[in-house]
């Protein structure tokens, strides 16, 4: 190159382009170096959203300032600084159109990396160079810290670097230098990450957030976080150590025939580092081979497959958006890693009621919190229909199969045929022995596990546990005070205040007769038995920490029911001189300076008996 002008664009500054070409004498001394004062704001309100593309990019510009200078190479800023509308409009190709106007007044060559750009400046008539760097110019500090036997590098300010090396279940962390890592080492780093995300075929910027980065390189998964998200800077990369095939892990030939003809709702579950992707890209791999049409939904996109699956993310930042792209590919298989959020849950349901065969990854800590997951998020009914198959990694290998089914019967512990209703079964896939029953009870949805237990005392729990919360849930809306005993698996007897008692029962039993179809047992109803004496008459004093209630004294030794309004408070007997004091910091004692407060009329009744 001679000497020239050269204006810089942002996608340029992101990368080490231009530094090297200076460092070994490509742009001549007496040249001169521009940088637009919008590329500088943009760059600006990158780095002060804590965004790593704005913080790689001014630090670029340090250097490249500092190599000008040793270079002789003029080094200046040009160009009208940018209104906020038109930062905002950056990603539209505002800031991009204002750096191709000054490499135009400046009669300057426009030097991008950006395929896109350097078209639209050759249309325009601006001088244009796209660059790209080889691949071999590509290096990567962090690469220094792996070796076959690593899972993940873990860096962080003011920390010594540390690694999880062996494999899924059975790792160690230890630390790989005595090295305290440096803000600005770390800073270094994440430059080194970013760029190559630019460069790399297979690397992108999954995410880019206040405070967070998250890129993929290759095999390489790298999240970088900074204040205010993280407190300082820290730097986690993951690489997969292994790729397995389906053949690789110890599954039984029933399970490999139910994958190969039945499953197509199928969930793997485990906990953060059991193996789940890998095994995930394990089945995908699996379908490809049998000649099926197979894709994944990713974010990031880091499962190990081949070239052959597709790997789509979020489109426009919503899976829901990119599900309308991918029926129209007529996929057989979509595995769905990290099924997560809310919204996860519902396409994955959708793409599986479509058709779909999906294969999802969710977190959990057992097989069943797999479907509880889904519990709420979707009908329950529904579930049996979007899973089939739950399969448990943990350690690196297949730990549990369940599989699901529903059928219309009367669920366990239950002995009433009119109580039959549809029931979710978990069995034990290789066994078919039920595992878990899961049904709806009143207005709740009810996890039963059924598995090791005698059937009596199956009975007795289910029962005891749904009657003791149910029944006392919906008879106490009637009367917060009722009396509630269960005499038998299908029998409870209520006792309620005189005047609610009607209101229980209904007119011809109706209420009652519903409750009793609603819970599945029958309900005696019974009115309580007063059991109040004679009211007695008193005062009221408060001091310190107490109120007093003040009888006559020649009331002491007997025993007395304190009432507010028609409520049974408390028993106690009158003390010497006359008094029944109560702590005002305990439950009796703010009820009754409630009841002083609110005028509520509090009574004195002799107890009987």
């Amino acid at each position: 190159m001679d000497n020239k002008r050269y204006i810089l664009d942002t996608s340029i500054l992101i990368g080490t382009h231009i530094r090297s070409k200076i460092e070994n004498d490509e742009i001549k001394k007496g040249s001169e170096i521009i940088i637009p004062i919008a590329v500088l704001d943009e760059l600006q309100s990158q780095a002060s959203d804590n965004k790593d593309h704005g913080i790689v990019g001014l630090e670029e510009i340090r250097k490249i300032r500092e190599l000008c200078g040793n270079k002789g190479i003029v080094f200046q800023f040009t160009g009208q600084r940018p209104t906020l509308d038109e930062i905002r409009l950056a990603k539209k190709g505002r800031i991009d159109s204002i750096i191709k106007d000054v490499a135009k007044e400046n009669d300057a060559i426009l030097l991008t990396a950006d395929y896109v750009q350097h078209l639209v400046a050759l249309a325009q008539g601006v001088s244009s160079e796209l660059l790209k760097p080889s691949k071999a110019s590509i290096f990567l500090t962090f690469e220094r810290f792996f070796d076959g036997n690593t899972m993940s590098v873990h860096l962080k300010e003011g920390v010594a670097p540390m690694a999880k090396r062996g494999k899924p279940g059975n790792f160690q962390l230890s630390q790989l230098s005595e090295e305290i890592m440096s803000q600005g080492t770390l800073n270094e780093i994440a430059n080194q990450i970013v760029n190559s995300a630019k460069m790399l075929d297979r690397g992108s910027i999954e995410i880019s957030r206040k405070g967070a980065t998250v890129v993929q390189l290759g095999t390489f998964r790298v999240a970088i976080t900074r204040p205010p998200f993280s407190e300082s800077i820290e730097i986690t990369i993951v690489s997969p150590i292994v790729k397995l095939s389906l053949s690789d892990y110890d599954i039984s030939d029933k399970l490999m025939q139910r994958l190969s003809l039945n499953a197509e709702g199928i969930i793997i579950a485990g906990s953060p580092g059991s193996g789940k992707s890998t095994f995930a890209s394990s089945i995908a791999e699996f379908y490809s081979q049998k000649g099926k049409i197979v894709k994944t939904f990713e974010s990031p996109r880091d499962l190990q497959v081949s070239r052959a699956i597709t790997q789509y993310g979020p489109l426009e930042g919503s899976f829901e958006k990119a599900v309308d792209i991918l029926l129209l590919v007529r996929p057989d298989y979509t595995v769905f890693d990290e099924v997560r959020r809310t919204n996860d849950f519902i396409v994955f349901s959708d793409m599986r009621l479509a058709g779909v065969g999906m294969v999802g990854v969710v977190h959990a800590s057992s097989p069943l919190d797999a479907v509880q997951r889904f519990i709420g998020k979707i009908e329950l009914g529904m579930i049996p229909h979007i899973l089939d198959t739950i399969i448990f990694v943990k350690n690196g290998s297949v730990n549990k199969v369940y599989e699901v089914s529903m059928t219309i019967r009367v669920p366990t512990g239950m002995t009433e045929s009119d109580l039959a209703r549809p029931v979710i079964e978990v069995r034990d896939f290789e066994t078919g022995q039920i595992e878990y029953e899961i049904y709806t009870y009143g207005e709740e949805n009810i996890v039963v596990p059924t598995s090791g237990m005698a059937e009596s005392t199956r009975s007795e729990d289910a029962i005891r546990k749904l009657a003791e919360s149910k029944v006392r849930d919906i008879i106490r809306r009637f009367d917060p005070k009722a009396e509630i005993r269960i005499i038998s698996k299908d029998k409870v007897r209520i006792k309620v205040n005189k005047d609610i008692a009607p209101a229980v029962i209904g007119k011809g039993g109706s209420t009652v007769n519903e409750l009793e179809r609603m819970l599945g047992i029958h309900i005696d109803v019974e009115v309580k038995t007063p059991t109040i004496g004679n009211e007695i008459s008193f005062n009221v004093s408060e001091a310190g920490s107490s109120i007093s209630l003040l009888v006559d004294p020649a009331s002491v030794g007997k025993k007395v029911d304190v009432y507010v309004q028609e409520e049974f408070l408390f028993n106690s007997q009158i003390g010497k001189k006359g008094r029944i004091k109560v702590d005002k910091h305990s439950d009796n004692g703010r009820k009754l300076v409630n009841a002083v407060l609110g005028h509520q009329e509090i009574r004195l009744y002799q107890s009987i008996g």
